[in-house]
């Protein structure tokens, strides 16, 4: 055990960081173009943020947290999503009292005690935004369009985008007592927690991902056929606002997300490309989170997008990720007068911006051109007993092969050069 991550979380090493990185730059690229702002938040927050704030039906909180108590005896949850904490913040820090809308971005580790499976692990990392402020359906549109801009800009191609309304707390009576009706004689039937749901929230059982449940919920009643006119207004415009940003979707009665704070917008990116739970980012509109945390009424809209999902989906499309970056230049040396030559050089090249590497462990000069060639060096830079006493160095393009001598004090005159014409 003492050698082994905890089960549902995985180390991201070296040769993939890269791939982490290079999503990670793309995002914060999009997000500043479009004026959401980072905003980073505890790793935990008090339980009753989340039981309060996602819902006491959802599988979230029944299940799945991973919560606890401190010294003081006040009970910690690590936080199992990103919402409901950029709410808090934006509450505590009173920021509804700014100019809205109030638009963030941020990235995340959440941690969730749920069954493994491919792409989604325990502890697991999401991109996500929030817009405080608009309950026009511009700013729903903006999301989404953020999330479909992302996905081109990694060349994503495999992802639909699918939309619903589930509507507001002035429609969904209608529908949650069709729905009870509808699902009354299958009561006995349904998985425990729905059981629970039915009295409470019927809609959850919509989103159980019990194979039982997804089979008994089929046919039920669409809460399109229920909504009030300011509803399906909003949800008409949406579906106007998006054909004029160009962005396909199609209408998906099934989402309903499962999130109890979500209101009328609902919407799922999704792709067949990553197995049956082929989610890779959803969301929807959340316009009374901030008054039932106990702040005034105030609109809201977000996403998630799973990191670890989004990678397994650019993998399997073969979507071009830059490869790791090697270094500049590697030092390699003969004798200890040439090495102590190599520290100064060293050093003057990473002052100057150039990823640089020199070994410690004495080799012979095939065995540390090797290592050059391992690190993915452009050039190596070799300092023998003649070059020492020269001032000067053999520099050798790892490429081509070849080589030439070049003063020690021109070596970075020399890089700059090179560099300078293959950016050309």
């Amino acid at each position: 055990m003492l050698t082994q991550a905890p089960k549902g979380t995985k180390d991201i090493l070296p040769r993939d960081t890269h791939k982490w990185n290079f999503v990670e730059s793309v995002f914060r690229e999009i997000c500043e173009r479009r004026g959401f702002a980072e905003i980073r938040t505890p790793v935990f927050e008090y339980t009753e943020l989340f039981s309060r704030g996602v819902g006491e039906t959802t599988d979230i909180v029944q299940k799945q947290m991973y919560s606890f108590a401190d010294y003081d005896g006040r009970g910690l949850t690590l936080r199992p999503e990103g919402t409901a904490s950029v709410a808090r913040a934006f509450l505590e820090h009173k920021l509804y009292a700014e100019p809205q809308p109030s638009k963030f971005a941020y990235e995340i580790s959440c941690y969730r005690h749920e069954r493994q499976q491919k792409g989604r692990q325990r502890e697991f990392h999401q991109f996500g935004v929030e817009c405080f402020g608009s309950a026009d359906m511009l700013a729903d549109a903006e999301v989404i369009a953020l999330a479909a801009d992302f996905f081109a800009a990694l060349g994503v191609r495999g992802v639909e985008l699918r939309v619903n309304s589930i509507g507001c707390p002035a429609c969904r009576g209608g529908h949650r007592e069709a729905l009870r009706a509808f699902l009354s004689p299958k009561r006995d039937a349904l998985c425990d927690t729905c059981k629970t749901r039915f009295d409470r929230n019927p809609m959850r059982i919509l989103d159980c991902k019990s194979p039982v449940c997804g089979e008994l919920v089929k046919g039920a009643p669409s809460m399109l056929d229920y909504l009030c006119d300011a509803c399906r207004e909003d949800f008409a415009a949406l579906r106007r606002n998006l054909d004029a940003l160009g962005i396909a979707f199609e209408v998906d009665a099934g989402i309903v997300r499962g999130l109890d704070y979500y209101t009328k917008t609902a919407f799922e990116f999704v792709s067949n490309r990553i197995g049956a739970q082929g989610t890779v980012c959803g969301g929807g509109r959340y316009d009374h989170l901030i008054e039932e945390l106990g702040g005034p009424p105030t609109p809201g809209v977000g996403f998630g997008l799973g990191i670890e999902r989004l990678l397994l989906l650019m993998e399997a499309e073969d979507a071009r990720i830059p490869p790791a970056k090697g270094a500049d230049a590697y030092i390699a040396y003969l004798g200890e007068g040439a090495k102590l030559a190599g520290l100064g050089l060293l050093r003057r090249l990473r002052a100057a911006g150039l990823r640089a590497e020199m070994d410690g462990p004495a080799r012979n000069l095939k065995g540390q051109l090797k290592r050059a060639d391992r690190l993915g060096a452009r050039f190596a830079i070799v300092i023998g007993e003649e070059e020492l006493a020269a001032n000067a160095a053999l520099l050798k393009d790892m490429v081509s092969g070849e080589q030439r001598r070049v003063a020690r004090d021109e070596i970075l005159s020399a890089l700059a050069a090179d560099f300078r014409e293959r950016k050309e």
